[in-house]
């Protein structure tokens, strides 16, 4: 990869490059796609298992900041008291509520009521193909860029930090670790995604690494 997009002009992690490569996929239709992507490729089975069970759907913003020519991702840390993925770095997001008419709308009010991301700052623009969590979620990630100018007020039972990292740093394929562990008997694998003091891993280096594979490969 070049630092600039030679044919748009844009820096390569700009905002504006993103949005073009967001409208712009490759990979095939979304809708499609679950099974070709991610750590879904690292675990052939895991959609077919998930799908066998009652799922609960949901969505997750995935926030980039319009930040010059080096966009930023907005990434959580939840607090260790939830009853699923307690601890784990997450994008903003959760269930899909029966009012919610699409995941678009689910998206962007949790990242309102997780983080206080105040709606106007936030351009949606397409969705990844869902992930199939083995814990019984159907998540649909939602891209969207968000001007800088923000302020956010975390919701204290259910988010225990927030931060950025580079969209530089996450589209590096060598920053694209592997890891493994057996779950309900059965040997799972996953990404892995060190940054500083955060481990980014598990479903949300999944959908990162989704992303890199249908923006930035």
């Amino acid at each position: 990869m070049t630092l600039h997009d030679q044919t748009r002009g844009h820096p390569l992690f700009s905002a504006p490059e993103f949005r073009r490569r967001a409208l712009n996929q490759n990979g095939g239709p979304v809708a499609k796609a679950s099974r070709e992507h991610g750590d879904h490729l690292l675990n052939p089975t895991l959609v077919d298992i998930a799908v066998g069970l009652r799922l609960k759907d949901a969505a997750v913003l995935v926030p980039v900041v319009d930040d010059g020519d080096e966009a930023k991702v907005i990434l959580t840390q939840r607090t260790s008291n939830l009853r699923k993925h307690s601890g784990q770095i997450a994008f903003p997001g959760g269930g899909i509520d029966p009012e919610d008419h699409s995941p678009e709308v689910a998206a962007v009010r949790e990242a309102q009521e997780e983080i206080g991301l105040d709606p106007a700052y936030v351009e949606t623009l397409s969705r990844l193909p869902d992930y199939y969590a083995a814990t019984g979620f159907r998540i649909t990630p939602v891209l969207s860029v968000v001007k800088r100018g923000f302020e956010l007020k975390l919701n204290p039972t259910e988010v225990a930090a927030v931060f950025e990292v580079p969209l530089s740093f996450l589209m590096d394929e060598a920053n694209h670790q592997r890891g493994s562990r057996t779950w309900d008997g059965t040997e799972r694998h996953f990404y892995m995604m060190p940054y500083g003091e955060w481990h980014i891993w598990g479903i949300t280096a999944g959908i990162i690494r989704t992303l890199y594979e249908r923006l930035y490969r």
